[in-house]
């Protein structure tokens, strides 16, 4: 397989704190990959770097070929990096339908003169963006509840809605920031299985931030492990989940 993300000495500083030090990875496409590490080890900043909130002091950063190093965040998404994040981010009042609709005006533009008119071509367009809809929602078993408020879901049903929104961008990389937060031992189990299916069913690359070891242990073919901003490990998630330093760094024994 071919990487479609290349990161290489990506670092940047805050009031002359290296938050992120040197920071390489390279994942594999359609590979389910895990970012660790103890809390401010700098894993959400690298998220934040990956999608254009930062722009790096140094380093690259490659999507499938494109050099994206300190684009904006929307032209990131064009180029196809979605993310979640650890706090959920809905547009709570809006309905479960339109949240996911919202995903997809990168992909459908009509002009202002037409939608004004509502004439042919938006009316088709409109018709295209509600079927693909539609489809996401019966992928992530949410069509049922379509038209109810997104803030009106459930905890674990929200968590699904902001990652059928996020795929509804197109990306070839998704960036799921600890997914599992706030979630009982069930609904984490619904998660794994959630995410296994996104990867095939999508052939979608994902690169996860989490806390929780068995989702992490139970999904991530690869593992990096972050410290103070730098990596202290990076492997198959197997060895290293067994490294005394990573026991010691992240596990705290």
């Amino acid at each position: 397989m071919n990487n479609l993300l290349d990161v290489t000495h990506l670092s940047i500083s805050f009031g002359g704190l290296k938050a992120v030090d040197d920071f390489n990875i390279r994942i594999k496409k359609g590979q389910l990959y895990g970012l660790i590490g103890p809390n401010g080890a700098g894993k959400t900043t690298i998220f934040n770097l990956l999608t254009g909130v930062y722009r790096p002091n140094s380093g690259s950063i490659l999507l499938d070929g494109v050099n994206i190093t300190g684009k904006h965040t929307v032209d990131i998404n064009k180029e196809g990096i979605a993310r979640t994040f650890q706090n959920i981010r809905l547009f709570k009042d809006l309905s479960v339908r339109d949240n996911v609709k919202a995903g997809l005006h990168n992909h459908y533009r009509y002009s202002t003169l037409s939608g004004i008119l509502r004439l042919p071509s938006y009316q088709k367009m409109e018709k295209a963006m509600d079927e693909k809809t539609m489809e996401l929602l019966k992928v992530f078993d949410l069509e049922s509840v379509s038209e109810i408020n997104a803030s009106n879901l459930p905890y674990g049903k929200q968590r699904k809605l902001e990652i059928a929104r996020a795929l509804a961008t197109e990306p070839k990389l998704l960036l799921l920031d600890e997914p599992a937060a706030g979630m009982n031992p069930n609904e984490t189990q619904e998660l794994m299985e959630t995410i296994r299916f996104v990867r095939d069913h999508f052939d979608m690359t994902i690169l996860l931030i989490e806390h929780d070891m068995k989702l992490v242990s139970g999904i991530c073919e690869e593992l990096t492990v972050l410290n103070f901003g730098q990596v202290l490990r990076q492997g198959i998630t197997s060895d290293v989940l067994n490294d005394p330093e990573v026991i010691k760094a992240y596990l705290g024994e």
